[in-house]
């Protein structure tokens, strides 16, 4: 969607004064991600202000990175019918990818395979096969979930207790941890799951599905780290978390291995996760610090009118506005990130005089899936964290500067022990709100 301003602006014709300068502000804010800036645009401005395919674009947006398929669905069902002719090829597969993700998350997989199957059809005329290969992936995994009705979340109880435990990861004088489900299995077999919520699938290795008895389907799956990580697409018949029983879990099939020896002698608490994919059919999930708990109403509130503090990021990571030394930014909370966390180049640039004259240096090396990466960093110490409406001092927390390979972080992101500094952090996922006690 890089392109996209200039092609909206020859999509333009004839627009008042006012009407420009709201389809300018809402054209900027596609082209740079700025997903509140998007939706605070859009709801000020008038409807009949904005230019039509921009207005029914806006809502397409709004609603996947918002969580909003009520909103979303409808927009792009309205979007391929009639303004297909505003919609170049690259347009048309991005917008296709969103609303098949769109359908799926709200059961209707059949429909999410039509969908991205038949723009497919036209793309290949166009385009060589191996571009649009992850493009089929995607259709062949809604195709395979068909058979099934994943995310079938049952309580047993008045809410959803999950018992967790903090476990350490890394070097023991690093002091870096995960969340480990306490009460877990998967088809009746006792596991040890790590909870991420910076996962944006469920990921097992191969030799966990194979011992637990996960059912491999016909469709391929990517898991991208340091480096691409190909593998299969399954199901789990039941995973039990806690008092919640979910039946049809998809998970990603992967080697999860850095291939770097030092690394891989900590990989073990990441065999088996569960992330914000599952979090979003689960709606409203609490982890409570203090109890060593993760809380889920037995039913979710219905959406409202509120203005969320929460969104997707175009890589479909879950990021939330927070302050850092009262400077705005949008932050990943990432309770795979076993250390506080890390903040990116951007962040660094805007305060490089500071962190240069100030902060010690060093050189981090962290190992992912396909391999491990370096980076140069800055270690700010007492940082003013303001997250949910409350505030803490993180003890330190790294400055990406630059990166060594290919790889490097685009998100700030906010480690488990970070996230730990409050007793509760609550991810309402029907109004995309993020909360917090301390």
């Amino acid at each position: 969607m890089k392109k996209l301003l200039s092609y909206i602006a020859a999509a333009v014709w004839v627009l008042s004064a006012s009407a420009e300068s709201f389809d300018e502000r809402i054209g900027a804010a596609m082209n740079s991600s700025d997903n509140f800036g998007l939706y605070d645009t859009y709801h000020s401005a008038p409807k009949d202000s904005i230019n039509p395919f921009l207005e029914v674009f806006s809502r397409c947006l709004i609603g996947n990175r918002f969580n909003r398929p009520d909103i979303s669905i409808p927009a792009f069902d309205e979007l391929l019918k009639t303004q297909s002719e505003n919609l170049d090829l690259n347009l048309l597969l991005q917008s296709s990818v969103m609303y098949s993700m769109d359908l799926s998350r709200t059961g209707r997989n059949e429909e999410a395979h039509e969908v991205l199957s038949s723009v497919l059809t036209a793309a290949y005329q166009a385009v060589d096969s191996a571009s649009l290969r992850p493009y089929a992936d995607m259709a062949a995994r809604y195709k395979a979930l068909t058979r099934y009705s994943p995310y079938c979340v049952s309580i047993n109880g008045e809410k959803g207790v999950i018992p967790f435990e903090i476990v350490a990861a890394g070097k023991p004088e690093s002091g870096q941890c995960m969340m480990r489900i306490t009460e877990a299995a998967i088809n009746g077999n006792p596991a040890k799951i790590t909870f991420d919520t910076g996962a944006g699938v469920n990921v097992i290795t191969d030799s966990l599905a194979t011992a637990y008895g996960l059912e491999l389907l016909d469709a391929n799956a990517e898991a991208t780290g340091v480096k691409a990580s190909a593998g299969r697409y399954a199901i789990a018949k039941e995973l039990r978390l806690g008092n919640i029983t979910v039946n049809d879990v998809p998970f990603y099939v992967i080697d999860i291995r850095s291939h770097n020896e030092e690394a891989d002698k900590y990989i073990g608490v990441l065999e088996f996760i569960v992330g914000s994919e599952l979090m979003l059919q689960l709606k409203d999930v609490t982890l409570d610090f203090s109890a060593k708990e993760i809380l889920i109403p037995r039913i979710a509130s219905a959406p409202s009118d509120v203005r969320p503090n929460m969104c997707f990021s175009s890589g479909m990571n879950l990021l939330t506005t927070a302050e850092i030394n009262r400077q705005p930014l949008l932050i990943k909370l990432d309770s795979g990130d076993a250390s506080y966390g890390m903040l990116n180049k951007a962040f660094f640039e805007r305060n490089k005089e500071y962190l240069t004259e100030n902060c010690r240096s060093d050189t981090i090396r962290q190992g992912g899936v396909g391999g491990v990466w370096s980076v140069l960093c800055y270690k700010l110490p007492d940082a003013a964290l303001t997250l949910g409406g409350n505030s803490v001092t993180i003890p330190t927390i790294e400055v990406q500067t630059e990166h060594d390979g290919d790889y490097y972080m685009n998100d700030n992101n906010l480690g488990l022990r970070g996230m730990m500094l409050y007793r509760k952090v609550r991810f309402n996922l029907v109004d995309m709100l993020l909360s917090t006690e301390i």
